[in-house]
C-alpha cells in the first residue's frame, strides 16, 4: 500500500493519535468514511448521468 511498511504504518498512526486524539479518532473515522461514500456516490452519478447523454446522442443519431 504506497509503498509503507509497518514501521511507517505505525509512525503514521502514532502522529495521528497526537495530533488529534483518542477521543476524536472515531469523529475522524466516521467523517472520512462520509466523504469517502460521498465520493463514490458522486462517482456513480456522474458514470450514469454520462450514460444518459450518451444514449440521447444515439437516439438524435437514428432520427
Amino acid at each position: 500500500m504506497f509503498g509503507l511498511g509497518t514501521q511507517e504504518m505505525i509512525i503514521i498512526l502514532v502522529l495521528v493519535l497526537i495530533i488529534f486524539g483518542a477521543g476524536k479518532l472515531p469523529q475522524v473515522g466516521g467523517a472520512l468514511g462520509q466523504g469517502l461514500r460521498n465520493f463514490k456516490k458522486g462517482i456513480k452519478e456522474a458514470d450514469e448521468d454520462a450514460k444518459d447523454e450518451e444514449k440521447k446522442l444515439e437516439s438524435k443519431k437514428d432520427e
